[in-house]
């Protein structure tokens, strides 16, 4: 498994239009999940160690976003041919365990994984009422330990501050986890 940290990002660009099947197989577009005062859209898997690790404390981040008018949705770049742990019915029983509050898509042909230019899992992204791209950074600075007492949670500051002011922050902290499982 490789780590990868995300790239520069290039700050005000659209987000890219999806049509997508959730862990239902009801298909979801960006304009479904869209937020009144903002978008965080995530790209995520199961079997990564770096998600397995923020699962809890993402869940309950997101869940205040939703309640603060910001529209949140995963979706799961993976093959699961490559990794069978990412397949669509293990994301139904992953985000029912957790209880995911936002819908969790499958990217099965990639294209919007690609068109996000979408390198590894967990991958952020944090739009403003427009849709142009403000964040892309890290859920905060613990990566896979334990979110301690005193640490900033970037994500949720992030997405409260598009929210409030339509821009990001200025200082942004890439993101790391496991290389997006590419079809061969």
């Amino acid at each position: 498994m490789a780590l990868l940290v995300t790239p520069e990002p290039v700050m005000g660009i659209r987000a890219h239009p999806f049509r997508l099947p959730d862990i239902d197989r009801r298909m979801t577009t960006l304009e479904d999940v869209r937020g009144e005062r903002g978008t965080l859209l995530m790209f995520i898997c199961n079997h990564c160690p770096y998600v397995q690790a923020i699962r809890p404390r993402l869940v309950a981040d997101c869940r205040e976003l939703k309640a603060e008018g910001i529209g949140v949705v995963a979706i799961n770049p993976n093959d699961p041919h490559q990794q069978p742990e990412d397949s669509p019915d293990r994301m139904r029983q992953v985000a029912q365990e957790f209880d995911f509050p936002f819908p969790y898509l499958f990217d099965g042909t990639q294209e919007t994984a690609r068109a996000y230019g979408a390198v590894c899992t967990p991958d952020f992204f944090g739009y403003d009422s427009k849709l142009q791209l403000q964040y892309r950074g890290r859920l905060d600075p613990r990566h896979r330990d334990a979110r301690q007492q005193g640490d900033r949670r970037e994500l949720v500051e992030a997405m409260r501050e598009i929210a409030a002011t339509g821009l990001g922050p200025i200082a942004q902290h890439p993101s790391m986890g496991c290389s997006i499982k590419w079809t061969r």
